[in-house]
């Protein structure tokens, strides 16, 4: 046999090695399912309504405003991503509307980034997109918020339209756990824990935004260790005339942020969200 031929066997024995002849041995990834509304054509959300039974719709509430030198100013937005798809999918029947990018917040000249809606406005927001989501044929509308703003309103607009449109056998309840209960029992975990309080740019949204995004640039992992912001205020507490403030938009102390803590915050998010959607969900609605 001459050289080329002995280098064609060659090729052709390698190839067979790494590529196997039965085709039922190769592994195709698995698809995700696809919960986002977004994502779909009007044939495949009138297909998931009626005939899978994905009638439960969530508004999740995400917000663009200054989170600190270290992160985006998206981050309320992007969690709000990655926290309603996890809730969707494991709710089962659910689709996530798009996340809306504004919160109940002001702009401020001083840390700009900030793109706020007054609350009257906010409110009006989440009822058009709630009563236009019952007119595509959902049955069940969950709001939900992942900035401290806008929290109270999301809450009042639950109640109108659950009142309006029970008797018809549509739902809109509101989902505070999401935010509030996690937020709280987190914070709490971690003062068991020797973390410093933190209430803006600290460790609890900067751990998120680091197990979620870290790799897809949504922290500057290069400041976090420098990532010292103004103390907290405790309730009813005045700020010290006589201290210096450092006004580089954390409130708190991010420098000990991780990606566990992050995944710690993330999962209760999910867990508390999902438990308190099937509860009220379950109820009768309140009259």
């Amino acid at each position: 046999m001459n050289c080329i031929g002995v280098t064609i066997c060659a090729l052709v024995f390698s190839a067979s090695a790494v590529y196997p002849q039965n085709k039922s041995e190769v592994k195709k990834p698995s698809a995700e399912p696809v919960v986002e509304l977004e994502m779909m054509t009007w044939p495949e959300l009138k297909k998931a309504i009626h005939e899978e039974n994905k009638t439960t719709a969530l508004i999740y509430n995400g917000g663009t405003e200054q989170r600190g030198p270290q992160n985006i100013t998206g981050g309320h937005t992007f969690m709000g991503q990655a926290t309603a798809r996890a809730i969707a999918e494991r709710l089962g029947n659910t689709i996530v509307a798009p996340v809306l990018p504004f919160s109940v917040n002001n702009a401020s000249a001083d840390l700009p980034g900030t793109i706020g809606l007054t609350g009257p406005l906010f409110a009006a927001v989440n009822e058009e997109v709630a009563e236009q989501l019952i007119r595509n044929g959902f049955k069940n509308i969950v709001l939900m918020g992942d900035h401290g703003g806008g929290q109270q309103e999301l809450g009042e607009v639950a109640k109108k339209l659950d009142q309006k449109y029970s008797s018809q056998g549509i739902r809109v309840v509101y989902c505070g756990d999401v935010y509030v209960k996690t937020t709280n029992d987190f914070n709490a975990w971690l003062a068991t824990q020797g973390y410093p309080p933190s209430v803006h740019g600290g460790v609890p949204d900067t751990s998120e935004m680091i197990y979620l995004g870290g790799d897809k640039g949504w922290v500057r992992r290069e400041l976090v260790s420098t990532a010292l912001g103004d103390p907290p205020l405790k309730p009813g507490q005045n700020p010290d005339p006589n201290a210096m403030l450092i006004n580089n938009g954390i409130t708190g102390d991010a420098r000990r942020s991780s990606a566990a803590l992050g995944k710690r915050r993330f999962d209760m998010k999910v867990e508390y969200a999902v438990n308190q959607i099937q509860r009220l969900l379950s109820r009768a609605p309140a009259q």
